[in-house]
């Protein structure tokens, strides 16, 4: 087992409270669906729109908390804070460089090359104001390294992994110019494995991502975070959880088929 006793108590303590909550704050949108409602039922219905409601929000109310339970015995600093508010014109432009030669695949993604293309002009030139997009997860390790986390969903578009290379290459910008020596490492981190026990579907992000440096997935987040066998124990968690919680979910839907007139 990689985590400790209080580890999991924690864990399985944000996994209760997270649900909880949402049960107390969770309300419908109304909608009238009676063919779908005469054949499976309203709580049937609740439920699929509950999971709905639910996966939009699981990043922050779940994996974000959880990720934290899990690092606190392994790093040194759990920062809430943002990666900056502020980029060089410099590193700006060398951004859009690595940008516009892994477009065109004049280039392969290399995060450690880049990094250091972006340290040398972290404050070239005049300090632009950005708005950067949220730190999931940041965390400082026993050895000065900062990981900035920006954790996805299990299926994002590949699309999209175009910006999520930006945010990554603009944290360390920002990082950088407030601290031209800092150890800075930005990762996409995807929670599980939609394809398993098939391999996670990586080709279609191969020329965006540098892979062994710029993305975790399943296990290789978990594991991270907390230790090898962390993934493994965290399971094991969220089961015992959706165990102790059934009867009370349970309860909880069927009371929407309650003295309610079927629309």
């Amino acid at each position: 087992m990689s985590l400790s006793k209080q580890q999991i108590t924690e864990i399985e303590q944000v996994l209760i409270d997270s649900l909880r909550h949402k049960f107390q704050n969770y309300k419908p949108e109304p909608a009238s669906m009676p063919f779908h409602t005469r054949l499976l039922g309203k709580d049937r219905l609740a439920l699929f729109s509950f999971i709905h409601s639910l996966n939009t929000n699981f990043g922050t109310s779940i994996f974000e908390p959880v990720a934290i339970a899990l690092a606190k015995n392994k790093f040194k600093n759990i920062k809430h804070a943002t990666a900056g508010d502020s980029i060089s014109e410099g590193a700006h432009n060398q951004i859009q460089k690595i940008m516009d030669d892994l477009s065109t695949a004049t280039s392969t993604p290399n995060k450690l090359k880049e990094i250091e293309l972006i340290r040398k002009v972290c404050r070239k030139g005049p300090m632009q104001k950005v708005n950067l997009t949220k730190v999931d997860v940041m965390l400082e390790s026993k050895d000065n390294q900062l990981y900035l986390f920006d954790i996805k969903t299990a299926k994002p578009n590949a699309g999209g992994f175009k910006e999520y290379k930006r945010t990554l290459l603009e944290w360390v910008a920002a990082i950088l110019a407030s601290n031209p020596d800092a150890k800075v490492n930005t990762i996409i981190a995807i929670p599980y494995n939609p394809y398993e026990p098939k391999p996670y579907n990586r080709w279609t992000i191969r020329g965006m991502l540098d892979l062994g440096n710029e993305l975790k997935v399943a296990d290789e987040f978990w594991d991270f975070l907390g230790g090898k066998g962390a993934y493994q124990d965290l399971l094991a968690c969220f089961e015992k959880v959706g165990i102790e919680l059934r009867p009370e979910i349970d309860k909880y839907f069927k009371e929407f088929n309650k003295n309610e007139k079927i629309n």
